[in-house]
This record gives C-alpha cells, structure tokens and sequence, in this order.
C-alpha cells in the first residue's frame, strides 16, 4: 500500500518504473565504453617507472645464441609427444644371431613378448618384423641400441643402427627410433631368474626379454613425458 517518505510526498514502490509517473532519483550511470572498431590498435594501460635513481635491478638472467649457422648440434630437442599416445608400439633387440621381439598393449602401456627371429642374409628377418608390424597395426618401432657403460658405441650399436635403417626402408609410413639399451640383457636375465627361468638354457626367451626391457624402458619415458 503507498507509504509516507520523510517528506511528506506520497511514495509508492510499483511507481518507479520507466512507465510510471514518478522516478526514483538514481545515481547517474556512466556512459558505455565505445566498442573498438575492427582492426584498430588496442591500446593497454601503462605504468610510469621512476628511473631518477637507475635502472631497476633484473633478477634473471639470459643467454644469447647464435642460430646463423644452424641449431647447435649439442643442442638436443626431444620430439614434442603427442598429448595422449596410443596404438601398438614394437620393441626390437638386435643382436648378432638372433632378434627379439615385444609388443606394447593397444594402449601403448605395457609390453609383452613377442617372438624372437633368427638373423638371415637374405633378409628374411626383416621381410618378418615388416609383416608383423601390418599385422598388428603398429604404429611405432624402437630399436634397441646397444651402448658402452660409457656412452661410447661400438660395433654393436653399428649393427643395430644398420638393421634400423633397413627395417625403416620397409615400413616407410611408420616411424623407427634407437634408443640406449645399456644392460637391457643383464636386467632381462636377472627378471628371468628371479621368475624361476634358466636364460642359458633358453637364448630365445631372453632376446624376448631383452626387448620387453628396451620396450617398456620407452614407454614409461613417453608416458612420463607426457
């Protein structure tokens, strides 16, 4: 019902709209900030600096390279993983006589063992990993590459580089990698033992394990880089 303002005026509450014959008294509202026109500079607010007593301190500090001549090559830039890596990835210790295998899970997770090939000159062994990977839709291929304590390659690691190449001018639209499987074996026959399993006895399944170890070694890297 209408009430009573302090001064004496009759004030009504519904009576304050737009359509109303009285109007409440607002503050004013400030005009709307122009819209920028398409393609005009945008200006941003700066602040002054008081440089009467110098230049303010840096706290970090940077170095200049020269890329004229190239990226340095100590310079190593690790591909960028994909966010989520999926699909099969196999896993292949080289040795002399024969070659290991091991598959990951779909998921690209864990790596289990495959199968293990003996080396031929005719190439046959490559004819294999070749079918394989069509066969179990691979999407990736490491290699393992076996390393000195040091870090120095040798021989080994020669071979095992060559047979990557070769198996990467099979399955051109699938990417081959070589990455350092320094004491996969010894950590493959150390596995087996604990299992129960006699590797001298059994050279094949330790090729298997050897590429599990170079298989699985790359997946939690990626994972984790991820």
């Amino acid at each position: 019902m209408p009430t009573t303002e302090d001064n004496g005026s009759d004030y009504n509450p519904d009576d304050t709209g737009p359509v109303g014959s009285r109007r409440r008294e607002l503050p004013a509202v400030p005009p709307a900030r122009p819209r920028q026109a398409p393609g005009a500079p945008v200006h941003h607010p700066t602040t002054e600096l008081d440089l009467s007593q110098g230049f303010p301190p840096v706290s970090n500090e940077t170095a200049e390279i020269d890329l004229s001549g190239g990226w340095p090559a100590h310079l190593k830039v690790p591909p960028k993983p994909s966010a989520r890596p999926t699909g099969r990835v196999l896993g292949v210790d080289v040795g002399t006589v024969r070659v290991g295998l091991a598959l990951s899970d779909p998921t690209g997770t864990l790596a289990s063992p495959l199968e293990t090939l003996k080396r031929a000159k005719d190439g046959a062994d490559l004819d294999r990993l070749a079918a394989l990977v069509v066969e179990h839709e691979v999407t990736e291929v490491v290699v393992g590459e076996p390393r000195h304590l040091s870090g120095a390659s040798g021989a080994s690691a020669d071979d095992a580089a060559a047979y990557s190449q070769a198996l990467a001018d099979r399955i051109a639209d699938v990417p081959v990698f070589l990455i350092d499987e320094r004491l996969s074996t010894v950590t493959a026959a150390s596995h087996l033992r604990q299992g129960g399993i006699d590797s001298r006895n059994q050279r094949s399944v330790i090729d298997q394990a050897a590429a599990v170890v170079i298989l699985q070694q790359y997946l939690d890297s990626r994972r984790g880089r991820s």
